[in-house]
């Protein structure tokens, strides 16, 4: 009897060193790529020519870095060297015109700008001619209240992160509601739901990339609309941390050309990449001479450079890959 017992008490402490090397791999990883390191950064205080006043998104399209100067209420436009080129906009709610811009997107030679105070998506030429506005204020199809973030398929179809309505909405290029994701004004920590998400992005097979800031987590939707996955912490229902694979509000979100997953994470002041599927990879930023400040946005360019706002410190780095 004795012999017994002792074995079932062995093989309890077994399974359970064995659930506890498996927990810790999941929720405690390690870095899996070699690091990243800064090569070059621009901007400071103020609302002179290449200066910022709380910087929120960044877009690239070709040579051109694309600089959403929210506190200043315009978009300013860089080379790849961070040498300022031209900028457009001012405040206001006019054709135009903007109201904090927030995330942006490029496609098919037009930018896409979330402006946060006026409710809508403005959409301009790349050499910034206002072309048209999409959506308005409101809580129903097609409206907004504080969009935050928005993404463009290879359909024209947008995906805008509708910041104070608590969801993803998808529309047509004319601004039709096709569907959406999460429920109008309702916060959840379920698969599907939100808290306050804040930027969208779109792999290379057409999944959409949820930034769920306030949940502290990254969700990931097939095309149709089909949740597959979340991840950021201990079962991705709200739990944040500094831990590698964790979030503090998973502010901004990008994708690479081959499928990596790229997050701000914001108060951690760093950012954090991943595979396609969730598997954390390395986070940048946290060595002191690569020092990040509250990063709000990401975009990496076609040599695999990776440009972060860096709005902390009213700034814009670029960061390059090791060999």
């Amino acid at each position: 009897m004795w012999r017994n017992r002792s074995l079932s008490i062995l093989i309890a402490v077994v399974l359970l060193a064995f659930l506890t090397v498996l927990s810790i791999r999941q929720w405690f990883p390690g870095p899996q790529e070699a690091p990243y390191h800064s090569v070059l950064s621009w901007g400071k205080s103020g609302s002179g020519p290449g200066e910022f006043l709380n910087p929120i998104g960044i877009a690239i399209a070709g040579e051109r870095i694309f600089v959403s100067d929210a506190g200043n209420h315009r978009i300013q436009v860089f080379d790849r060297a961070g040498n300022f080129r031209f900028s457009f906009g001012q405040q206001g709610d006019r054709l135009g015109e903007l109201g904090r811009p927030m995330h942006m997107a490029v496609k098919d030679r037009k930018l896409y700008v979330a402006e946060y105070l006026n409710d809508r998506i403005q959409v301009f030429s790349l050499d910034g001619k206002p072309l048209r506005t999409i959506g308005r204020s409101g809580s129903g199809p097609g409206q907004f209240n504080a969009p935050s973030g928005v993404a463009v398929d290879d359909w024209g179809r947008l995906y805008v992160a509708d910041f104070f309505n608590q969801r993803v909405q998808v529309l047509n290029a004319d601004g039709r509601f096709i569907r959406q994701y999460g429920r109008t004004g309702e916060k959840g920590i379920r698969a599907g739901e939100f808290n306050y998400p804040s930027d969208v992005a779109l792999t290379p097979d057409e999944n959409l990339i949820v930034a769920d800031a306030y949940n502290d987590r990254i969700q990931l939707f097939g095309p149709a609309g089909k949740f597959l996955r979340k991840w950021g912490g201990p079962f991705a229902i709200n739990i944040s941390g500094r831990a590698s694979g964790w979030f503090k509000v998973a502010a901004g979100v990008t994708v690479d050309r081959q499928g990596s997953v790229f997050v701000a994470d914001f108060y951690n002041h760093r950012v954090q990449k991943f595979s396609a599927v969730g598997t954390f990879r390395l986070g940048i930023g946290d060595e002191e001479s690569d020092h990040l400040s509250l990063p709000t946005d990401l975009a990496v360019d076609t040599d695999g450079d990776l440009y972060v706002v860096d709005f902390g410190n009213d700034r814009i780095r670029k960061f390059t890959p090791s060999e």
